[in-house]
């Protein structure tokens, strides 16, 4: 992306907002003239600078975490480019359309920023130093994880400035500030705690003015009232050239004692790609990836890939923006579209978008329909909707909120390519890899479950939903229910409308449900999955499986199942509860079969 933007005329780098306002002004196209400008304050991201009546205007074009860009409320778009086409066609929230690019004067490059070089350098140093590679092996490796590297670069690429200096407190910022040279402006930055908080200390006519820098809910720092920034050093490099609420810019770095260094990257901050690296990693070739995979190096002798879910491709685009965290949603920012998407006894799910303040997501929403006779139906859906907000995994379908309106509708996140099973059924030629990876995902979302003493008790692969081809979510929630911890399980009152082919035998005959029953569930899933969507004892009825399993016989391997993953099914349909594993011993063994297999 870098580097098609850095091809455009009209992209000038790293400049300021007044220096974009004199080559607008400069070139005197007149209205709608406009220029693209690195953003000095949003990581990846851009500004746009619009000429108007005489006037400069300024857009962020903010990187989104789906990597789209849009202007802040606005629609997104695959690049900066995309949005700027866009807005010459629509206004959309712009003073005017954009109808001339400004474009930067002869011989003149994009600028760069003082960070841009120092990127590469500590890239370069980080991938040497962590994976032991050099040459060809070096450079596949800083493609293949370019976005987690730059983002693990530029979030701790302060440690190793010479005005940051850790954790010291205020009493001992002061000396360091006052000894040597006494310039206005000299300044440094110590962290005040944990959670992301740091302070700015500031040299000014011999006394040391501190200001606190605030870590808010989206990770964004601040001074208070301040202008915000995703890192520390776009924060320095504002300051460094505009006051804007401190008594003076900062001039010149306060250097650490002698001998104290900043702490060093390290990757353990960093979950996304911290666990990627920790993995051994079998191959250093990239060829064929998927863009859900990602090939990453070690200097292990026996190295293995890091898994897709490891890295932060899997990180939810819902991780957390403040709105989402609401449990309600306004019916006037819900806009539904044409076509269902399912149906089922309460009503109908239809796919939808959430306008947020920021941005849109496409959501799914289930629909209950207005019947007078079945207020249980309600209680059900709000049942479901309850269990859901308590959940939080990237594995797992997200709940955005209730909508209480000409129908009562859950928000749901949108998996756009439906059930696992029925995805299977048209794509015979998934591979038992890609089947692998999608499994286990499942796993780990119900490692989470049974973590958190949640028992699904619906557990199939219709009930498993799909982002991408890669990236598979649990759904439905219906059924779900918390346990107490010194209980582990929940005893039904009576006989459902259950999906007897998917439980446990201790659900059928004593109605009673666990993690360990869910496990029981999962080998069947595993079974459609294996035999690519296929319907598990197929023709039977309910009784005749219970007898078949009371005989003590079981469903045969789907045909091509890898045996492994046929003896991981018979072991989940271990009969007696307490000797059938958890999920804790479960997932562990898909993860280590998948890192034998995708060589």
């Amino acid at each position: 992306m870098a580097d098609s933007v850095n091809a455009l005329p009209f992209f000038y780098g790293n400049i300021t907002r007044e220096e974009a306002e004199d080559y607008l002004k400069q070139a005197g196209v007149g209205n709608g003239s406009y220029l693209l400008r690195q953003s000095r304050n949003y990581l990846g991201g851009f500004a746009l600078s619009v000429l108007h009546s005489g006037r400069c205007y300024h857009y962020t074009i903010e990187r989104e975490p789906n990597e789209t860009y849009a202007i802040a409320g606005g629609k997104s778009h695959r690049s900066p480019v995309d949005v700027i086409d866009y807005h010459s066609q629509e206004m959309d929230g712009l003073v005017c359309l954009l109808k001339k690019p400004c474009n930067r004067p002869k011989n003149m490059q994009p600028k760069v920023g003082p960070f841009e070089d120092l990127k590469e350098k500590l890239i370069r140093e980080y991938v040497k130093q962590t994976w032991n590679l050099q040459g060809a092996a070096l450079e596949q490796a800083i493609i293949s994880q370019r976005p987690q590297l730059e983002k693990l670069i530029a979030t701790t690429a302060h440690e190793r400035m010479p005005w940051f200096h850790g954790t010291i407190t205020r009493e001992d910022s002061e000396p360091r500030l006052q000894n040597g040279s006494r310039t206005n402006g000299k300044f440094l930055i110590r962290q005040r705690d944990l959670n992301g908080s740091y302070a700015l200390c500031l040299l000014h006519e011999g006394q040391v003015m501190h200001y606190r820098i605030d870590r808010d809910r989206m990770g964004k720092l601040s001074i208070p009232d301040g202008k915000k920034f995703d890192t520390l050093w776009q924060l320095v490099e504002h300051y460094s050239y505009k006051p804007d609420g401190l008594l003076r810019v900062l001039t010149e770095p306060c250097p650490r004692p002698d001998g104290e260094i900043g702490r060093p990257l390290l990757p353990r901050d960093h979950p996304g790609l911290s666990s990627a690296l920790s993995r051994e990693s079998r191959h250093n070739t990239t060829d064929n990836l998927n863009p859900y995979e990602t090939r990453v190096p070690s200097n292990q002798a026996g190295s293995k890939e890091a898994m897709p879910m490891d890295t932060e491709v899997y990180e939810s685009p819902y991780a957390d923006p403040d709105e989402l965290r609401s449990s309600t949603v306004d019916r006037n920012q819900l806009f539904l579209e044409d076509g269902e998407l399912g149906s089922g006894n309460f009503g109908t799910v239809m796919k939808g978008i959430y306008k947020m303040r920021k941005t849109e997501k496409p959501v799914a929403v289930k629909i209950l329909k207005n019947d007078d006779n079945n207020p249980s139906v309600r209680e059900e859906m709000l049942r479901e909707a309850n269990v859901m907000q308590q959940l939080d995994n990237p594995y797992i379908v997200r709940m955005i909120g209730i909508c209480e309106a000409e129908n009562l509708m859950l928000v749901m996140e949108l998996a756009e390519l439906g059930p696992l099973n029925k995805f299977l059924q048209k794509n015979k030629q998934t591979t038992i890899k890609n089947i692998t990876e999608l499994v286990h995902q499942v796993s780990m979302g119900m490692k989470y479950l049974e973590e958190h003493n949640f028992v699904h008790r619906d557990l199939a692969a219709r009930n498993v939903l799909l982002v991408t081809q890669h990236y598979a979510k649990i759904s439905d929630f219906g059924l779900s229910k918390a346990v107490a911890e010194e209980q582990n399980y929940y005893k039904a009152k009576g006989h459902g409308k259950w999906p007897v082919k998917w439980y446990a035998p201790e659900c059928i005959n004593y109605f009673k449900f666990s993690s360990k029953s869910d496990v029981w569930s999962f080998g069947v899933l595993m079974w459609e999955a294996y035999s690519y969507g296929q319907k598990p004892y197929k023709g039977m009825k309910g009784n005749d499986v219970m007898q078949m399993i009371e005989s003590g016989k079981r469903m045969d391997a789907p045909m091509n199942c890898p045996p492994e993953m046929y003896d991981l099914m018979r072991t989940c349909w271990t009969y007696k509860a307490d000797e059938r594993p958890g999920f804790t011993i479960v997932e562990p063994r898909l993860r280590e079969y998948y890192y034998d297999i995708a060589q």
